[in-house]
């Protein structure tokens, strides 16, 4: 896997490597053995004088062009050599880098300690691991050296400790590419996948001459159909500009994009204003167009650059980078999250919890649909050399664990990032610019090894509509674990199809409750097989208009068997019913118990009352006034399904309100 850094995904900055690299060469040349050059040639050094002063004002060639004549002059002139040393590397010519560093510390090793420090930096970015530890072992060695750098020093070698024994262990690694539909002769890169896998929306790097930085980034989307994917197509405008748009992330059913766009280069163009040099923004899909994008506004976005949002797949989490400078000028960042609260707004972003942040740099953060297990990138972990690929779980205290390395070679002693996994934890996607490929980087599948896998989920869609003239409703739905009374997922269904779908974690028993004012709300339940991951479970919604006469089942009110004592797996729906009749204070309801007809008539008659009962005491209990309630048991005089069958009785087992008074 390869970096990609382009214009709203990048934290580093030339500017900052000029500060970076300068700053150290001063304290390079402090700690030499005297205040004086290496060089007494009068001329060389009139020539290295006038390079640094070039090299404070960035101008590279011209330092470069004086460095060179100064050498020449004098080819054992330390400082020379070191300061060539550091202008390769501003301009990333690594090999020539080296080769000045190693002619610097063939002549003096003690004159400029920090030169064996950089040698071993630029040998460990390369994958030269022996060559590496070599380096910041004589390094450590030496007598006199910059303190500050003695702790990268140790942290790389440990890195060379850890790359060399993952590599001893390879991980099974087999990347596929996407193929000629998705990739093209350009960079893509970034992608973000719906949870039924079947809509795959990307980065392109498109060249653009007229741009400061002679390219544009637009999205990309291709479709899934028959195991194929179709040939990408540009989303185009309200979305894509002809300024650049990076790092998306859809919602689980596609409708929301969340996305980044820097004010770098200008503005956005248009009205698209922002707090800061990168800014998260969001649109919603109407049929088969996108809103115009909103800015998250200052809940989210600060003068500081946020990027790369990853958005869960129950609509309620936010993740984001938020990159800020360091001491020496680089951008360095870190994952924050928020969550939307009962008034829907975004809360003020915190940093993620646990050991996942470091003082070094994390970035390309990804929330799988199952809710807990979080992917990201970092170099401050315990990693190959570069930015490696973690995967952390939080446990079911909320608590994350602690990161874990995909390991070689999955990751290398190159920068990877961008990973995605699909909603069924198998298929992980990446970029890379691999030698097969169709042009620059371009995006790859492969089988994730088991034990990074997220926890299997599956996906629940359906529609809300009124039952009377089938029209379709914005209505607010909720899907609640019936084990613990937690709620899984909060949210509306579409505004304009009535539509939702939504993530779950399969093999769990789940409540469905759906509400809109002025309608009776909806209660159903399922079990989530673990089978199911494949196919999402579908489940249309009518809502019944707030009429006289109209009955609702309450399909989530449970008791044991042959007793009218509630299980407390019940309280969920008695309380959406209490919410209900207080949200709905000029309506009287019957609370009617049902039963099959096994079993003696006036047992069964009673049992149901019972039930009745044992509903409104707890409708009592949560203040509804008692003139507004009535109970009855009609036992099995009422079978709405064939008693028969066990499903048949199973339905006539139940427990119902029907509203009998509207004020």
């Amino acid at each position: 896997m390869e970096d990609q850094r382009a214009n709203s995904q990048i934290f580093g900055h030339p500017l900052a490597l000029f500060i970076f690299f300068f700053s150290i060469f001063l304290i390079s040349c402090n700690t030499s053995k005297a205040q004086t050059y290496t060089s007494q040639d009068r001329k060389a050094i009139k020539l290295f004088e006038e390079a640094k002063e070039y090299y404070q004002k960035r101008e590279l060639n011209k330092t470069k062009e004086l460095l060179i004549d100064a050498i020449n002059k004098d080819n054992n002139f330390i400082e020379a050599h070191t300061l060539l040393a550091y202008i390769y590397m501003d301009s990333g010519e690594l090999e020539e880098a080296k080769v000045a560093f190693r002619k610097a510390i063939s002549i003096d090793e003690d004159a400029i300690p920090n030169n064996l420090f950089f040698l071993g930096e630029l040998e460990l970015n390369q994958g030269n691991y022996e060559q590496a530890s070599l380096a910041y072992n004589r390094f450590l060695r030496l007598e006199r050296k910059d303190p500050n750098l003695v702790d990268r020093s140790e942290k790389g070698l440990q890195k060379i400790n850890f790359a060399l024994e993952s590599m001893k262990n390879p991980a099974d690694f087999s990347p596929k590419n996407l193929g000629p539909e998705v990739n093209s002769e350009y960079a893509e890169y970034f992608p973000c996948l719906t949870v039924d896998q079947s809509t795959l929306l990307f980065t392109r790097r498109l060249p653009n001459p007229d741009s400061p930085q002679g390219f544009n980034e637009d999205f990309y989307v291709s479709y899934k159909k028959n195991n194929k994917w179709t040939t990408a197509q540009n989303i185009g405008k309200p979305i894509n500009t002809e300024f650049n748009e990076g790092a998306p992330s859809l919602s689980a059913d596609g409708q929301i994009l969340f996305f980044t766009a820097c004010e770098l280069y200008g503005n956005y163009g248009g009205d698209r204003k922002g707090n800061g040099s990168c800014d998260i923004f969001y649109a919603a899909k109407n049929d088969k167009n996108w809103s115009k994008p909103i800015n998250l506004g200052p809940a989210i976005n600060t003068n500081n650059w946020e990027t790369q949002p990853s958005f869960s797949a129950d609509g309620k989490t936010l993740y984001f980078i938020r990159g800020m400078r360091d001491r020496s000028g680089q951008r360095t960042g870190d994952i924050y999250v928020s969550t939307l609260n009962e008034e829907n707004y975004w809360t003020p972003p915190k940093l993620i919890g646990g050991n996942i942040n470091t003082p070094e740099n994390e970035e390309s953060v990804f929330i799988h649909p199952d809710g807990k297990t979080l992917f990201f990138s970092s170099d401050g972990h315990l990693g190959m050399g570069g930015l490696d690929i973690f995967m952390v779980k939080k446990d079911s205290s909320g608590k994350w664990g602690n990161p874990i390395n995909l390991g070689y070679p999955i990751n290398t002693h190159k920068n990877e990032n961008s990973l995605l996994v699909s909603a069924d934890g198998k298929t992980a996607f990446f970029a890379s610019d691999r030698e097969e490929g169709y042009g620059e980087l371009d995006l790859y599948s492969f089988d994730l090894p088991e034990e990074f896998a997220p926890d299997k989920v599956s996906y629940f869609a359906g529609k809300i509509y009124d039952s009377k003239t089938k029209k379709p409703l914005a209505a607010k739905f909720e899907l609640i674990d019936l084990n613990n009374g937690e709620t899984v997922v909060e949210s509306f269904s579409s505004q304009l199809s009535g539509e939702f779908f939504v993530s779950l974690p399969a093999g769990k028993d789940y409540a469905l409750n759906a509400s809109k004012e002025g309608y009776l709300f909806y209660s159903e339940n399922f079990k989530l097989k673990e089978n199911d991951s494949k196919d999402a479970v579908k489940k249309d919604v009518p809502l019944q208009p707030i009429e006289l006469g109209e009955k609702i089942i309450l399909k989530n009110i449970f008791f044991e068997t042959a007793k009218y004592n509630l299980k407390s797996s019940s309280k969920i729906e008695l309380n959406k019913l209490s919410e209900f009749l207080k949200s709905n204070t000029t309506i009287a309801i019957e609370i009617s118990g049902h039963t099959d007809n096994v079993g003696d008539d006036a047992a069964n008659k009673a049992l149901s009352l019972n039930r009745a009962k044992s509903v409104y005491n707890y409708l009592i209990n949560e203040g509804i006034p008692a003139e507004r309630l009535n109970w009855v048991g009609y036992g099995e005089e009422q079978a709405i399904a064939d008693n028969s069958t066990e499903d048949g009785r199973a339905k006539n087992r139940r427990t119902e309100f029907k509203i009998i008074k509207i004020d």
